[in-house]
């Protein structure tokens, strides 16, 4: 597919895309998701060139959950005020009491659900990027998957959005920064 050489400077591009994509008008998600897949490229690269198919399984795991994180919080959310919609056009007392408390209670349980899979998803993703860095002797990817999951971890609060913003930066910086070829591992010396 790509050479380790050229596909690093795509692979950075990728993740500029993901980051930024969607603010880029009427093309935004279109821009973001390629840059999604230009990285999943990058990460199996990388898992090949290392003969480590934990790197890829990892990483692959990791997006899988941040979508499905979305997916169940929204169901979730959809479900619960749902729900407590129908109990309204029941005839249910103080309708709008019932309303109200139905949209909290969806929302803190789809906020509750969407952080519990977006942290194991940071851990998927914290295992792959430690590889990454112990592969490509580039230890900023340890850094950004430390971050990612500092950031994850502290989503519940808001501040990890920052943290997370900065790792997805670090991200960026990291993939420009691979070697033009990937290390070759040291000979241990036999005693």
């Amino acid at each position: 597919m790509y050479g380790f050489v050229s596909g690093k400077n795509i692979w950075g591009v990728g993740a500029i895309l993901s980051l930024v994509g969607i603010f880029i008008p009427y093309v935004g998600i279109v821009a973001a998701l390629a840059g999604v897949i230009l990285i999943l490229i990058a990460v199996k690269i990388i898992a090949d060139e290392a003969n480590d198919r934990s790197i890829y399984s990892n990483y692959l795991v990791s997006f899988v959950l941040r979508i499905l994180s979305v997916v169940i919080a929204g169901i979730s959310f959809i479900s619960i005020f749902g729900f407590s919609i129908l109990s309204v056009t029941r005839g249910a007392k103080h309708i709008e009491e019932i309303g109200i408390k139905g949209l909290i209670i969806g929302l803190i349980v789809a906020i509750v659900i969407f952080w519990i899979i977006y942290v194991i998803s940071a851990i998927y993703l914290r295992r792959s990027y430690e590889k990454i860095a112990k592969y490509t002797k580039v230890d900023l990817f340890r850094t950004t998957g430390m971050l990612y999951l500092i950031g994850a971890a502290t989503l519940i609060i808001a501040v990890g959005a920052i943290i997370i913003f900065i790792a997805e930066i670090l991200e960026i910086i990291s993939y420009f920064s691979l070697p033009d070829s990937m290390p070759k591992e040291e000979a241990t010396a036999q005693i």
